[in-house]
């Protein structure tokens, strides 16, 4: 070297020296200076500052080498040499001689991170040497009066790097600077290098410009394979990174904080990097520092390092607060994307920040820029093969590749399936990507026109899904379902499955009909999920159960009349009904008739029906209620079908359960239920009601043969013999025998109604036959007509009545007063009425017998008789008859006076009650030899009598004495028993 002191090393020294002597408050704020950097910002950054200079030396293809040698550490470099600014640069603790265009320091401050290990800094290089002494600089100081009190206060301390030596050397073979660090005494040299070490795999990513940095024996290089990965080679292993560069150039603005020298650096630079396996799979950081481009102490939690050009404070271990930092930290959030765009699709979201709490301001700005962009920017692929941003889409909440890929052209942004998978979850919710659950799914779908064969592909990319969350298959009851007449419906539950297997199909019998409501599934989207959803298998049996296709029987009629083609509903419903139960509203579907006219099918007969013979020809035709079934319709069905439907050939059975009211089609049911509730109103409403329709369009002179033809069948034979029948009820009072209704005449065998009622003449019908039709064959009274009627026949004198008959009949009429079957206020009283002696006599003359033992005192032809208390309410037979009792027309004294004994103590009295098992009576009795009563009219004799007082009188006679007993004992009936005991005694009497 020609200039031993090429650098100015003396004139730096001397200005220097000057300024400390002029000002020592310069030389304090100096070594203040020094000592803060050394002790507080440059502590343990020794390689990265080194390393920092080589890389701006190098350009590139820099290669650095670090050693020990004779108790120095020498850190050679390659590239540009040590220049006059590069020494004055190292002498200036408050200036760089980096200018703009350098992205790192070159020889700045540094430097002052050798003053870590070493007193006394060197550096050679091809263009001359520069050295630093403490010891130098301390005599340099003693001979200045200022600085020197200074130094005596700082006990020797001085700022090394102020004052350059020239000094002689030369780099090592191959490099252009070597900096020799004479080693402390304190300073462990094999820790540093093992520190060192650790330093150096990240250096050669830092700093771009470095390949290869050697310490020791160990060498690090870097080999860039593209220009997004490279691989940094160690002694030991070699780490795979992912980056992504950019660059640009701050505005003005940005720079408007920072100081003159800084805003030279214009140029911003970031570079963010992944570390990767050997297969290429990123492997996300958990926690990093903030690389500017060498480590700062601003901790970060981004899955990425960041290595960026921002603004840091002197010691470069904090990010300087200037608006060139923000711009920078903007810059690269907004460039994080593009890196997650490098990695492959199925590991981009391991680089998406998780949410938790920042671990610095630099972080938590950092944190929340790169969220901002990864949420907006394009690099998630979507199952169309595009990338979409995060907002814009949408990922399943299940992994099902064929839910994908029937929802891709549906779903906006659908996420490809393997992004549903537990490990993107939270990457994607940090996003905001909305997940597509059961109910999204349903939503998305609804409205859809799609193939039905598509629709099937669905519901079987749907089962997993099913089966495995148990909320989805409430949510998917709503799902469409494609139908077999080409509409697509909402909703599962009242849908209709097509049975693929059957021939024919039901539903398909129904699909082309315009039945509105009746919701058929297509065959070729019918899949068992829709089944388990609710939705019902479409045998013949649930599609009759389908209220839509009951509402189109229903209307068929009018369908028909309005001009519509029902013919095909007819046909389907019938085929539906061949193979299952009818329903009872399939009597309304529309049939043709004889007349090319459109009925109901239970209005209908068939053409060879057996009611043709029975029924009024007026009641059957296009004015009648009843119409003939077109012949060729029915030859197309079976009978037996046709019946089954409604389609009449005999009379037919309308069964109700419950009813509440009556109904209207059947004539005088408002009467029958009236009357059956007034008499049993505490059981009425009854269980159900029977009927048989159409009884009323029976002709007048056919009802022999509809009686036979009722009984001929056994649901209308049951009908008829149903308790409280309706049927039997109307037949009794409207049929015609020999024209009269049944009920007014008596069987020919029924002897004790001779008299009042005639034998039905001989009309072809046995004797169950017109039992079944009302005809009498005992005597009740069942009505208020049936009364009325029994009344006048009894007061009719041209009637030959046994007294015994009108006796039963009065007591009937009594009974049916009594049990409130009749209301007498309802019947108009007689004129004429029968008396005891079977004769008609006047109301006005008459009296109702209430007390047997009067009877004996009365005139015979003048009484109706009443009977006895055991058989019928006498007072019930009066108020019927508007008739006074003969106990309140007449008014009897008891002549002469009797002995007077208990009932025990009359002879044979207590025997005959044992033999009889009747009660003994405990009351008197007043026996006479003659019992004689006193009258208005006369005294007459009597056998026995009960006074008013109850006091009772008896002739000693066995019959006087049998009747008062029987009254007293309460058992008239055996009075004739107790006559012949009281007069023999023997038990033997009993049995003739």
């Amino acid at each position: 070297m020609n200039d031993p002191d090429a650098f100015g090393a003396a004139e730096l020294r001397r200005a220097v020296l000057q300024s400390w002597e002029a000002s020592p408050t310069r030389f304090r704020e100096d070594a203040n200076a020094e000592e803060d950097l050394r002790l507080g910002g440059y502590r343990d950054r020794l390689l990265v500052e080194l390393a920092q200079n080589a890389a701006d030396a190098a350009g590139s293809d820099g290669v650095l080498r670090v050693e020990i040698s004779g108790g120095e550490l020498r850190v050679a470099n390659t590239g540009a040499p040590l220049t006059a600014d590069g020494v004055a640069g190292l002498a200036s603790l408050r200036a760089s001689a980096k200018r703009e265009g350098a992205s790192i320091g070159r020889f700045g401050v540094g430097f002052a991170a050798v003053l870590a290990v070493s007193d006394e800094p060197s550096v050679v290089s091809t263009t001359g040497g520069v050295a630093f002494s403490a010891a130098r600089t301390r005599e340099a100081v003693a001979q200045l009066p200022g600085p020197a009190e200074e130094l005596a206060k700082r006990s020797g301390e001085v700022p090394v790097l102020r004052l350059p030596w020239p000094v002689a050397g030369e780099p090592p073979t191959g490099f252009d600077t070597e900096v020799r660090l004479p080693l402390r005494p304190d300073v462990d040299a094999d820790a540093l290098l093992a520190e060192f070490t650790d330093q150096a795999p990240d250096l050669l990513l830092a700093l771009p410009a470095l390949t290869e940095i050697r310490i020791g024996e160990q060498t690090w290089r870097r080999e860039d394979l593209d220009a997004d990965r490279l691989v940094v080679h160690g002694p030991v292993r070699s780490d795979r990174w992912l980056v992504h560069r950019a660059s640009g150039t701050l505005s003005e603005s940005a720079l408007a904080g920072l100081g003159v020298e800084a805003r030279h650096a214009a140029e911003w630079r970031v570079t963010w990097a992944v570390p990767l396996d050997e297969d290429g799979t990123p492997i996300p950081l958990a926690e990093d520092v903030l690389h500017a481009p060498t480590p700062t102490e601003e901790r970060l939690s981004l899955p990425a390092r960041l290595l960026a050009s921002v603004p840091v404070e002197p010691d470069r271990r904090r990010v300087a607060a200037s608006g060139a930092s923000d711009a920078v930290l903007t810059f690269a959030a907004e460039c994080y994307p593009s890196l997650v765009g490098k990695v492959a699709a199925e590991h981009r979201t391991a680089l998406v920040p998780l949410a938790g709490f920042p671990l610095s301001d630099v972080d938590d700005k950092l944190r929340q820029g790169v969220t901002d962009r990864l949420r907006v920017a394009a690099w998630l692929p979507a199952a169309g093969g595009k990338l979409v941003a995060p907002l814009e889409s949408r990922v399943l909440e299940y992994v099902s590749p064929e839910l994908v890929e029937l929802l891709a052209d549906v779903v906006p942004g659908l996420l490809e399936a393997d992004f549903a998978d537990a490990g993107h979850r939270r990457s994607l919710h940090v996003l905001e990507v909305r997940r597509l659950a059961a109910a999204e799914i349903v939503a998305a779908v609804t409205g859809l026109q799609r193939p039905p064969e598509w629709w099937y592909r669905l519901y079987d990319a749907l089962v997993p899904v099913e089966g495995a969350d148990p909320a989805a298959r409430e949510e998917f009851t709503a799902l469409p379902v494609p139908l077999a007449d080409g509409r697509t419906v909402s909703g599962v539950r009242d849908v209709l499955l097509s049975q693929r297997d059957a021939d024919p199909d039901p539903a398909a019998l129904l699909s082309t009909l315009d039945i509105s409501g009746l919701r058929i599934a297509h065959p070729d989207a019918t899949h068992p999920l829709l089944e388990k959803l609710g939705a019902h298998q479409a045998g013949p049996a649930e599609l009759l159960d389908a209220p839509p296709l009951e509402d189109a029987v229903r209307s068929s009629v009018s369908d028909a009349r309005a001009g519509a083609d029902v013919r095909p509903l007819a046909d389907a419903v019938l085929q539906l009904v061949a193979n299952t139960q009818p329903r009872e509203w399939i009597g309304a579907l529309a049939l043709p008739d004889a007349h090319g006219d459109f009925r109901r099918a239970d209005e209908l007969l068939l053409p060879d029906a057996e009611l043709l013979d029975v029924l009024d020809d007026q009641y059957i035709g296009e004015d009648g209620p009843l119409a003939v079934l077109d012949e060729e319709f029915a030859a197309e069905w079976s009978t037996e079908l046709l019946r089954s439907i409604g389609v009449l050939d005999t009379f037919a059975v309308h069964v109700e359960e419950d009813p509440l009211e009556p109904d209207e089609d059947f004539p005088d049911i408002r009467l029958w239920w009236a009357e059956q509730e007034a008499a049993q109103p505490e059981s009425w409403p009854p269980p159900r009601f029977v009927g048989i329709r159409d009884l009323d369009l029976v002709a007048d002179d056919a009802w022999p043969a509809a009686l036979r033809l009722l009984a001929r069948h056994p649901e209308t034979l049951r009908a008829l013999r149903e308790p409280e029948s309706y049927s039997a009820w109307w037949i009794e009072r409207y049929a015609l025998l020999a024209g009269a209704p049944p009920r007014t005449w008596r069987l020919p065998d029924a002897e004790e109604l001779a008299g009042l009622y005639d034998p039905v003449p001989d009309v072809g019908l046995d004797a169950e036959h017109l039992r079944l039709a009302g005809v009498r064959d005992e005597l009740h009274v069942e009505d208020t007509d049936d009364a009325a009627d029994l009344l006048e026949r009894l007061g009719d004198p041209e009637r030959t009545v046994r007294a015994g008959t009108a006796l039963r009949a009065h007591q009937a009429l009594a009974e049916a007063v009594a049990c409130r079957t009749i209301d007498p206020s309802e019947i108009d009283p007689p004129e004429m009425v029968r008396s005891v002696s079977g004769a008609v006599v006047s109301t006005g003359r008459a009296v109702v017998l209430d007390e047997p033992w009067m009877l004996s005192v009365l005139e015979a032809p003048l009484v109706i008789a009443g009977g006895s208390p055991d058989q019928f309410d006498a007072e019930a037979l009066a108020e019927l008859l508007d008739l006074p009792l003969a106990s309140e027309e007449n008014t009897m004294q008891v002549v002469g006076e009797g002995r007077t004994q208990r009932w025990p103590e009359v002879g044979r009295v207590p025997a005959s009650c044992e033999l009889l098992g009747i009660p003994l009576p405990t009351g008197e009795i007043t026996l006479h030899d003659g019992l004689r009563v006193r009258s208005s009219a006369g005294e007459q004799r009597v056998h026995w009598w009960v006074e008013s007082t109850g006091a009772v009188h008896a002739e000693r006679t066995p019959d006087g004495l049998a009747r008062a007993l029987a009254w007293a004992a309460g058992a008239w009936h055996e009075r004739f028993a107790l006559t012949a005991l009281l007069a023999d005694p023997e038990a033997t009497t009993l049995l003739r």
